[in-house]
């Protein structure tokens, strides 16, 4: 039988020929060691031209297609192509792996680049969206991604002269980015007019933002800026695909085959041709085009030949690594065959031809064509004579060598294509394989077939290539019969086979291997399919060709013999060796499996419902519960529990998870708890961090912290201290489902991680100084390989085990590891070089000492060794003999399996399977610490009724008895023949009855726990068992084939059953006479039987809560049916037990939950407290006798844990209290207007705003333009075209304008966003934001500076407090488009200059930002429904940290003006206190506590007080008074409407508070508190409302800044209360009406807030304002500005004077809101439009009567716009249908001759419609529109504002469609009105959704 393993031998990859030139450019570089670095296929090669040498890295999996160098030179990046590809940075100099970047792209890496100075390196994707990823490449840490562009980009470049810059091309565009924080925002490059747009092919940077790039057409085009300033023409004749910039100048390389060098100005200096060279014009040398199919090797020389569909074949030397021939053929070539003289070399054609060359001097010998289809295969026969040719269409033709190539044979046996061919030795047969997977034999030279099988016994095979065949059964894999495998070729001597497959892979195996799925070697290198392989004539080499790689590699083959020296070979040898594991073969000698191992491999970790989903499974099931609120639910019981003891080790599916600390003690964990354990005291200390089960544990050198590793779906590794027991860190986000080993590096400063997912993925962690162990940067992660991964070499020694535990020796390169076997394994570097027999049975841990090891295995044996392994100093078996004379506890058996071995304190600490803790002295006497249930469900629990012991039965078939007094140990423990489910004692205490898992139960003595008597009634498990109170007269065994039996206990006789139950029972309960029985059944039923004959009772649910019952621990019924949770259905209550004075119940769940309730617990979701200790289930809770403990068992994870019992009175409120219960309450103090608005706010998205206004039709840019009337003639006999627009300024020569520049904006968003204006510069200026624009406002001069940098609505604003960052300034903002984040940006207040920019992944926006105590951390948080919290670190853009906030919306989240790390969020009935640990959040919820009535609102606000005291403001104007999270006390009626703000002063720890309030004498909106906040002074607004609403406070020296929701912003002095209004604006928008002075630069402004204001634009404030008490919707001067006409909501218009502001006259005569309205240029109409489809005339010289003299008819929608014509004569009209109408002038009628209207001069033009502003409508108004426009006083610019927010500036008249324009962004959504100021000097626009009006200047262009 031949041997099933792989073949001892090996293959190393010595040589590559060929170069990746096609599809990929820039791949070619030098090293800093002069080396030439580039790649083929999947391997990176660094080629040594000094020493013909060449290096290979093999780390990618498939075909590289980017490299970069790293500036310093030695480093390489390179990129792959994959489904989850990834970058590789390595070594040029080792080839080894420094870190492997993988997890963001898809499809492939198809650009790489480095920075200056080699930390960042950028990666552009293959993906759709070519998405471009910026890394810290070190970290492995993405730092900021963004979708690329929408086509290929080609080439991308760091700017190497400014930091941060980076430029992209590609097909069609050419992008400059730039990286601030996280973000990278990329600007276009614009061509203009100096250059096509086109194709750019490469890059490379110059000094002054000059940028130099190749285009496809062969020009250089320059760049300065985003610019294109000029092109160099006809730079190559053909697309240009490299550039290289250097000192001197620029190289440049192109698809015309040339090289040319430039100097810096792009003055070319020389040209080298590579089209004259004799090589070609490749370098390396390589196939190019099409697949390389043909290989043969030369029959006596070390040569070998290849040809490929690029028509070439060409002869290497594989000793000189060189190409030694070549030549071009008329065709594809598929394949070719060398005689066996080696004289004649045939080459198989495409085409179905056959040439046949002479190798010396490549002349053709013949050519002949027999068939029409490829020719795949063809070979000499042995002795010469013939050569076989085989074709696709299925035959081979047999020709005579000597007879010049006559054809003398033919084989047609095939059904399909031919792919093999071999001879026999005597070259009298020939065997054939082809396309359907036949293997057919024939004579030769006829051609016969042969199918007698006896005939072909004795055939000698010359060679092997074929795939088919008993020799090569085992290179199939077992169960798959696909036709992948493409060549192989036999090497007899050797008894190897190599094969080629389609997956790049070279195996080698054993020949012959008989068996399907046989081991193998396998070794990469090739990307996709190795086409052929084969040995060279002296088989000394491998020869393998790629496919689509065009690539040959030339492999060493080193035989067994070698192997031994090869220790000695270079280290990348070991990386290339394969890992025969991969195949699937049975091996011959497997050893027998150990069952714990099989145990331990097979237990699931998975989870039905992991907690990490109960927020979400909660939320889903809130709607169940809107019904059930409507009854008040009980308060949650005042009592608590803490935990105590417990009793349990996990040994059964862990191991080495148990150490001394420190100071002495033990910590080990059980369930999801740590435990630290004090020997001398017997107590234990607790780490409940974890909320699922600890799968390890691991502790770092210095023995202080531990690190614990846990179950989940995105499962956690804690980091603690024994000594304080808090945690340090905590690491999420890496391993799926769990972790399954920790462990510490040896400085401590490493932490390795593996998980239990498929891959077994293997994290490397950094641990930043240790105190703080702040922020853990995740290292290399890879399955299992990022790590480099590399297999230990058996070799000749032995064949593998199941490895179980390792450690390494005290000399670097020694291992030692355990295997499944008791043999321990002794390894140097990779290599084992001995094996030592340590025990029977597997070893399962070992521990290194100083002066030698200690290992213990499944035998039960702690043995000693010396530092050799050499000799086995002292063992120490574990046995019950050996218990030291006072040990507490007893060994359930001798020589327990050893799981855990740790040394300290002169003892070794052992812990094994069955959950016990030893210490064994050096000295032999062993003490036993710990000890629990072993593996298997605990469900049986029964408390003593009257001594504090309890006995649990498991199903590890023990039952044991249990000291809880303070000795905690066990006390007795008996075997059982069966598993058990429940236990109880009887009445007094003497017997013990125990129910099996077989249907049996015993009652056993309690003392002894001897047997008493036994039955056996029932098949299926007793699940219950139960006597009756009192005497103990009956015994109730309840079984899960739905009975229940009870028996009489005196005379051992079953006396009545209990039927009727159509489930198993869970729980029983008797009454306390001993009559009724209450049973459970797992149907959720609740029945009564009557004792004793069983008889089935109905009792009404109100009697039962009457009846008293002895024991309550039944889960149904009324009384307790507010213990179920909301997600009922996913998870069941498994156990309850009632305190004996009735008070509480106690409750176990699925989730490992214990909770407690008020009894009864009565109406649906009870209010409880709940404590998480246990992992899974939670089997059964019982109460001692007298209630001082609760004890709980949890099945799976084997523990058993004591609770105290703590009455409401002597607690002091602890931090273990319990977490929340499912429900907020259902008060949330209040009503308030402002928060709702606050809340229910929907942040409109500029981008997808839809119109304000109702408009209907179709729009104009899509309207078809009838043909007018007349034509004119061509030569227009009539007068010049009258000017479109009465100009006013005629004798100045006209200016256009060509930008407009933000001067001054009235507006403040208080409405609501609150915490946002901020004092800079000790007050000399103030911060604040309205719309999209941050505002820098300086206090003394009134003037205002911009930061521009959001593209839509800023919702949050902060000032970083710490004196390092002055003047920086976080805002945050809503998300711009559906696709893009949200984004927060970090700018410097008084240069504008942004600092980062953090791309988040809160959906919606940001609604709030606050700073850390140093200012290096900003935290934000999302208006997703989530309301996530994010953590980062701005100056780097990275992100630390992110969790849930609430499902609620959360207002505000600050940090401690003291703390990096902790920090309250408030909102929505919510205040929680959050903690930073490493990069995990953990945040507890503000208890209520003790104080009476204290009930969870709607908190608003928050501010800090020293000793960590934290204030919350409240939605009913109280303020609460937080210690830690717990309430400590109340300050009522801070405000008496919500507390909308609160700042903390930093300087003194004085706290102001906002609020909203009616102004009264004692009390005022804003007030000044100390740092308790226990007195007060309050200050009064003098804003003159009805109610003041402050939003914003801010304490300065001296001063108070206030912001409130009228959107003014007042200066508070603090010794004599003066109100100072710095800033005004609109309270309420939109802002409709805006009229500018007819020759001032005054204007006017009218809103829906009900108030015209008068705004002076010179002295920057507003002059004057007026109430209407009516929404105001348009204005208008009189031409000469002496009278203003005000148009209302409400069908009402007043005329006012201006100069005394006396109403002159007023009208009502429409119902419906006037939308505009115009004085006639002569002053004597007035025409009022309304929504009413009417324009209607005054005439104002009647006087202020305002009688109506005519008004227009037929105006087909509501008016929009309307304007006179300068001779006052005629009105046009825009209406809400896209239509535009001219009337007479009083007539009101329609004036229809286009002619006419089209001489009209008009005195304004306002319109948005007309053919000559056609232009202003942009393709993207589907459902957005131009709002209004103007036209400039000198008639020849036009402003428009739309409903996007942006003002845009286009030439007038502009009748072409989609018309140039400047844009100009700041508005938030929808502008309402736009004008000019007289001169034109200014551009006034007006806010719809953010209430502003914004000032431009004009900016003129010069003649």
């Amino acid at each position: 039988m031949a041997d099933q393993n792989a073949p001892n031998s090996h293959l190393r990859l010595e040589w590559v020929y060929g170069y990746r030139g096609h599809q990929c450019r820039n791949n070619l570089y030098y090293t800093a060691a002069k080396e030439i670095v580039y790649f083929v296929a999947g391997v990176g090669v660094v080629y040594s031209p000094r020493e013909h040498r060449q290096k290979f890295y093999l780390g990618h999996q498939d075909d590289i297609i980017s490299l970069a160098l790293h500036p310093e030179r030695v480093l390489v990046a390179t990129g792959q192509v994959g489904k989850e590809p990834y970058i590789c940075v390595w070594d040029s100099y080792t080839v080894q792996t420094i870190s492997i970047l993988k997890d963001v792209h898809t499809h492939g890496i198809a650009c790489l680049a480095f920075d200056l100075d080699g930390q960042r390196l950028v990666s552009v994707g293959l993906d759709s969206k070519n998405t471009i990823c910026v890394w810290d490449w070190r970290k492995g840490k993405m730092l900021s991604m963004a979708p690329g562009h929408t086509d290929r980009i080609f080439d991308i470049s760091w700017d190497l002269y400014q930091p941060n810059k980076l430029v992209s091309c590609g097909v069609k565009h050419i992008k400059f980015w730039s990286l601030c924080g996280n973000s990278l925002t990329p600007k276009r490059g614009v061509f203009g007019k100096t250059g096509d747009l086109q194709t750019i092919l490469c890059l490379a940077c110059a000094r002054d933002e000059v940028t130099h790039s190749g285009a496809l057409n062969g020009d250089i085009y320059v760049w300065k800026g985003i610019n294109l300033i000029r092109t160099i023409q006809g730079a190559h004749a053909a697309g240009i695909f490299s550039m290289n910039a250097c000192e001197e100048g620029f190289a440049t390389g192109g698809r015309d085959g040339c090289v040319r060098l430039w100097d810096l100005n792009f003055k070319p200096i020389t040209v080298i041709d590579l089209r004259e060279t004799d090589q070609g014009y490749k370098g390396k040398i390589g196939h190019c085009e099409g697949e390389l199919w043909a290989l043969a090797v030369h029959p006596t020389k070390p040569l070998a030949m290849t040809g490929s569909d690029d028509r070439s074949v060409r002869i290497w030397s594989l000793i000189d690594h060189a190409l030694i021939a070549r030549c071009n053929m008329e065709e594809p070539i598929r394949c070719a065959a060398v005689s066996t003289d080696g004289i004649h070399l045939a080459l198989g054609m495409k085409d179905g031809s056959f040439t046949v060359l002479r190798v010396r001097d490549m002349t053709e010998v013949v050519h002949i064509k027999d068939r029409k289809e490829a020719i795949h295969e063809l070979k000499y026969s042995p002795d010469g004579t013939f050569l076989a040719v085989g074709s696709n269409d299925s035959s081979v033709d047999i020709y005579g060598v000597v007879q010049r190539y006559k054809k003398v044979g033919e084989c047609v046996g095939s059904v399909s294509f031919i792919t093999h061919m071999d001879w026999s030795s005597d070259s009298k047969y020939l065997q054939t394989n082809d396309g359907s997977g036949k293997r057919l034999f024939y004579k030769m030279p006829s051609g016969k077939e042969v199918t007698n099988k006896e005939e072909l016994k004795g055939v000698q095979w010359a060679s092997w290539t074929c795939v088919y065949g008993l020799e090569v059964n085992g290179i199939w894999p077992k169960y798959s019969d696909i036709n992948d495998i493409n060549s192989v070729d036999g090497n007899f001597n050797g008894q190897v086979l190599v094969t080629a497959d389609d997956y790049g892979i070279v195996k080698l195996f054993r020949y012959p291997c008989l068996r399907k799925g046989a081991k193998f070697k396998k070794y990469l290198g090739h990307s996709a399919h190795v086409t052929n392989v084969r040995w060279s004539h002296d088989h000394q080499w491998v020869v393998s060709i790629g496919g689509a790689d065009h690539s040959v590699f030339q492999w060493k083959f080193i035989p067994e013999r070698k192997l031994k020296d090869a220790i000695h070979i270079a280290p990348q040898e070991s990386l290339v060796d394969s890992n025969s594991d991969e195949s699937d073969s049975d091996q011959s000698d497997v050893p027998e499996l150990d069952s714990e191992i099989e145990q331990e491999t097979q237990i699931t970790y998975r989870r039905q419902v992991y907690k990490e989903d109960l927020p979400q499974l909660k939320e889903q099931c809130k709607e169940k519960r809107k019904s059930a609120a409507s009854k008040r639910r009980e308060r949650a019981p005042g009592n608590s529990i803490r935990l105590h003891f417990v009793h349990g080790y996990r040994g059964y599916d862990c191991r080495s998870n148990l150490f001394y600390t420190q100071t002495g003690e033990i910590v080990y964990h059980v369930a999801a708890v740590g435990v630290v354990y004090n020997r001398q005291q017997n107590t234990q200390r607790f780490y409940l961090g974890h909320d699922d089960d600890i799968l390890c544990l691991a502790i770092h050198p210095l023995k202080d912290y531990v690190a614990t590793g846990q179950v989940g779906r995105d499962s956690s590794i804690h980091i603690w201290d024994t000594e304080t027991i808090k945690p340090l860190s905590v690491l999420k986000g890496y391993h799926q489902y769990g972790v399954c080993a920790v462990d510490f590096s040896a400085d401590g400063k490493r932490l390795a991680s593996v998980g239990i997912d498929d891959n077994h993925t293997i994290f490397n962690f950094i641990l930043k100084s240790i105190p703080k162990l702040h922020l853990i940067t995740c290292f290399y992660s890879k399955p299992g390989g990022g790590l480099i991964g590399r297999k230990g070499c058996i070799g000749a020694m032995g064949r593998t085990d199941t490895m179980m535990c390792a450690v390494y020796g005290w000399t670097e390169e020694m291992a030692f590891s355990g295997t499944s076997t008791g043999d321990v394994c002794i390894w140097r570097d990779l290599f084992l070089i001995k094996t030592v027999k340590a025990h029977d049975g597997p070893v399962f841990s070992m521990h290194a000492l100083e002066k030698g090891f200690v290992t213990g295995g499944k035998d039960g044996v702690v043995a000693l060794w010396d530092d050799t392994f050499e000799r086995c100093l002292k063992t120490y078996a574990i046995k019950r003999a050996a218990l030291a004379p006072g040990s507490k506890g007893l060994l359930l058996e001798d020589n327990p399996s050893i799981r855990a071995i740790s040394l300290g304190h002169g003892h070794i600490l052992v812990g094994t399977k069955n959950g016990e803790i030893l210490e064994v002295d050096k000295s032999g006497p062993i003490t036993l610490l710990v000890q629990g249930h072993m593996e298997g469900e605990v469900w049986g629990l029964a408390t003593h009724p009257h001594l504090p012991i309890c006995a649990t039965v498991s199903d590890d078939k023990t039952l044991r008895i249990w000291d809880l007094s303070p000795s905690h140990c066990m006390l007795a423990v008996r075997k059982l023949k069966k598993g058990g489910r429940c236990c109880c004692f009887s009445p007094d205490g003497k017997a013990l009855a125990v129910g099996l898992n077989d249907g049996s139960f015993l009652m056993v003595n309690a003392d002894t726990l001897e047997d008493l008597v036994s039955f056996h009634h029932r098949k299926d498990v007793i699940s219950e068992i139960r006597f009756s109170p009192g005497a103990g007269k009956y015994l109730a065994v309840a079984s899960c084939d739905s009975f229940v039996d009870i028996y009489n206990v005196m005379s051992s006789k079953r006396v009545g059953i209990c039927k009727g139950a159509s489930s198993y029972i869970t729980h029983m309960d008797w009454d306390i006479r001993g009559k009724l029985l209450q049973v459970n059944t797992g149907a959720k039923e609740q029945l009564f039987f009557e004792a004793p004959r069983g008889k089935r009772q109905t009792i009404p649910s109100l009697e039962v809560e009457k009846i008293g019952w002895a024991s309550w621990t039944s889960v149904l019924g009324s009384c307790c049916e507010g213990i179920w949770p909301i997600i009922g259905e996913v998870t069941d209550v498994t156990a309850s037990c009632l305190t004996s004075d009735s008070k509480v119940l106690a409750t176990g769940d699925d989730f490992g939950f214990v909770k407690l309730f008020r009894f009864p617990a009565k109406g649906k979701f009870g209010k409880f407290k709940r404590y998480v200790a246990h992992s899974t289930h939670v089997t059964n809770v019982r109460w001692t006798h007298e209630d001082s403990l609760l004890v709980t068992v949890g099945g799976a994870d084997t523990s058993l844990m004591l609770w105290t019992y703590e009455m409401e009175g002597h607690r002091e409120s602890r931090q273990c209290d319990s977490e929340e219960s499912d429900l907020d309450s259902e008060e949330d103090g209040g009503y308030d207007s402002d928060v709702t608005r606050e809340n229910e706010i929907n942040y409109t998205i500029k981008a997808l705003s839809t119109n304000i206004r109702p408009m209907f039709g179709i729009k104009p840019h899509l309207q078809q333009k009838e043909p007018s009337l007349d034509e004119r003639p061509p030569v227009s006999r009539a007068l010049p075209q009258p000017e479109k627009l009465q100009t006013n300024n005629v004798g100045k020569k006209k200016r256009p304008i060509e930008d407009l520049v933000l001067e001054l904006v009235f507006g403040y968003r208080g409405k609501d966003c609150r915490n946002n204006v901020h004092y800079l510069n000790d007050g000399a200026d103030i911060i604040y934001h309205t719309a999209s624009v941050g505002i820098l406002y300086n206090v003394a001069t009134g003037s205002q500076s911009f930061y521009q940098e959001h593209n839509d609505d800023i919702l949050c604003l902060t000032v970083n407090q710490h004196p390092k960052f002055t003047n920086l300034v976080a805002t945050g903002q809503v998300v711009f488009l559906l696709s893009t984040a949200p984004s927060i940006h970090v700018w410097d207040a008084m240069n504008k200059q942004t600092l980062s920019v953090l791309r988040c992944y809160h959906s919606k926006g940001v609604c709030s930002v606050s700073f850390s105590a140093t200012g290096k951390l900003l935290l934000s948080v999302g208006l997703d429904p989530e309301h996530t919290i994010t953590i980062w670190k701005w100056q780097e853009g990275a992100k630390i940290a992110s969790r849930t906030g609430h499902n609620q919306r959360i207002f505000v989240a600050e940090f401690r003006p003291d703390s990096d790390t902790q920090f309250v969020s408030v909102g929505v009935k919510h205040v929680r206190f959050w903690t930073l640990a490493g990069r995990a959040l953990l945040s507890k919820k503000g208890l209520l506590s003790s104080i009476e009535d204290a009930r969870m609102q709607t908190m608003l606000s928050v501010a800090f007080g020293a000793n960590n005291l934290t204030f919350t403001g409240t939605i009913s104007g109280d303020v609460c008074v937080w210690k830690d999270h717990v309430l400590i006390r109340i300050v009522a009626k801070a405000h008496n409407g919500p507390v909308f703000t609160m700042y903390t002063t930093l300087r003194d720890g004085l706290i102001v508070t906002g609020g909203k309030e009616r102004p009264s004498k004692e009390g005022g909106a804003v007030k000044l508190w100390d740092q308790e906040l226990k007195r007060c002074r309050a200050f009064r607004l003098e804003t003159g409302q009805m109610t003041d609403c402050v939003r914003s406070v801010c304490r300065g020296k001296g001063k108070i800044l206030v912001g409130t929701r009228n959107a003014e912003i007042i200066e508070v002095g603090e010794k004599n209360a003066a109100c100072n209004i710095l800033i005004n604006g609109h309270m309420d928008g939109p802002i409709w009406g805006l009229a500018t002075h007819p020759s001032r630069d005054f204007f006017l402004s009218a809103a829906e807030d009900g108030t015209v204001r008068l705004w002076d634009i010179a002295e920057k404030k507003m002059l004057n304002k007026v109430s209407l008490g009516h929404a105001a919707r348009t204005v208008s001067y009189s031409p000469e500005g002496d009278m203003v006409a005000i148009g209302m909501k409400n069908g009402e218009f007043i005329i006012l004077l201006v100069t005394s502001l006396k109403i002159w006259g007023k009208k009502r005569d429409r119902r419906s809101a006037i939308q505009d309205i115009r004085f006639s240029p002569d002053s004597r109409y007035l025409a009022v439009g309304t929504s009413e489809n009417a324009v209607d005339f005054y005439d104002l010289t009647l006087g202020p009567t305002l009688n109506r003299v005519s008004y227009c008819k037929d105006i087909p929608s509501f008016v929009i716009q309307m304007d006179f014509s300068a001779d006052s004569r005629f009105l046009q009209v825009s209406t809400g249908s896209y239509k535009r109408q001219v009337y007479e002038v009083p007539s009101g009628k329609q004036l229809m001759d286009q002619a006419v209207i089209d001489r009209i001069t008009w005195a304004t033009w306002t319109s948005i419609l007309g053919d000559e502003v056609v232009g202003i409508w942009s393709r993207h108004a589907e459902k957005a529109d131009v709002n209004c426009a103007c036209v400039s006083h000198s008639g020849i610019s036009l402003v428009t504002g739309d409903d996007f927010g942006m003002v845009k500036l286009f030439d007038f008249p502009c009748p072409e469609k989609f018309a140039k324009h400047t844009r100009f962004l700041g508005h938030s959504a929808h502008l309402t009105n736009i004008r000019f100021t007289s001169g034109d000097k200014y551009v006034v626009s007006a806010g719809g959704d953010d209430c502003s009006l914004f000032i431009w200047k004009c900016v003129h262009m010069l003649h």
